[in-house]
């Protein structure tokens, strides 16, 4: 798979509309095409995972933005299905509680990165601070700032404040990927219909969900400028099509594997001591009783 072809190049400007299509499978036909292919992903990223954990010295953060009933919680279940759970952590960001508001707006997720050897998740990340609070000015004016910092320029102000922290990240062995599910919305309303018609799925609607579709071009207009403004050499942005499910999880797992695999990184390597003692100790084991 071709990631570059998903990528939101460092510096340009992009049209969500113009040039990524939701519905866009790379030449696969259908779910069964692409099955054989995401289950040696999920191998392969097990294998480098574990390597990851053994190396010890960088950690993966991989991001999650996407409109509601894009398919967020469904991909990371199945692309982290092989996973070492000891070695991934994964952590949803709701509205701020009121401890998060008396701190920075990234506090909460600097508070829950993840260590050398481990991969975390951000199922929505200090991105909504971007995002929400720019469609939605009153959950600014919510905010604890001082007025000076409520201003004007403060999206300007924030890109780069965000791109600072995430080169801080990558300088630090952090590894930053982001994706942005990209959902239609005419996919989005049948997902919507299909949680109201089945009642097995009725929990999953929440009808606030739909009066945030009133907000659509906003959004896309508040996600094309973040794209536009955060996707960096260190931490870029890949647009994954989201209204095919089997090939957004292809598609995520694909990019990760292959993230993981520029680092090249090995299992580590004993000293020569430290291999005598191993032999001693095989023998020991080898002449019990």
């Amino acid at each position: 798979m071709n990631r570059d072809r998903l990528m939101v190049p460092p510096g340009s400007k992009i049209s969500l509309k113009k040039d990524f299509d939701p519905a866009d499978t790379e030449g696969y036909k259908n779910e069964e095409a692409a099955l054989a292919k995401l289950q040696k992903g999920k191998e392969r990223l097990a294998k480098y995972q574990d390597t990851l954990y053994a190396h010890d010295s960088y950690a993966l953060l991989i991001i999650f933005q996407a409109i509601d009933a894009a398919g967020k919680d469904s991909t990371i279940k199945h692309v982290m299905s092989g996973v070492n759970p000891q070695g991934c952590q994964v952590f949803s960001f709701k509205a701020p509680s009121a401890e998060e508001l008396d701190h920075d707006y990234l506090w909460r997720c600097s508070k829950a990165l993840p260590e050398r050897g481990r991969i975390g998740i951000f199922n929505r990340s200090y991105y909504e601070e971007v995002l929400v609070a720019q469609v939605h000015p009153e959950i600014l004016a919510a905010q604890k700032l001082p007025p000076e910092s409520k201003g004007k320029g403060i999206w300007k102000r924030r890109f780069e404040e965000i791109n600072n922290f995430e080169k801080y990240l990558v300088n630090n062995g952090i590894v930053v990927v982001k994706f942005f599910l990209n959902v239609s919305k005419e996919e989005q309303k049948r997902r919507f219909l299909d949680r109201i018609n089945r009642p097995e799925k009725n929990w999953k609607f929440d009808v606030g969900d739909v009066k945030e579709r009133g907000f659509w071009n906003d959004y896309m207009n508040a996600y094309e400028d973040v794209f536009n403004h955060t996707s960096t050499d260190s931490a870029p942005w890949y647009i994954i099509p989201a209204d095919n499910k089997w090939f957004t999880r292809l598609a995520v797992v694909d990019i990760i594997c292959n993230t993981l695999k520029d680092l090249k990184l090995t299992y580590p390597t004993v000293s020569e001591a430290h291999r005598q003692e191993l032999l001693k100790a095989k023998e020991l084991l080898k002449n019990e009783d």
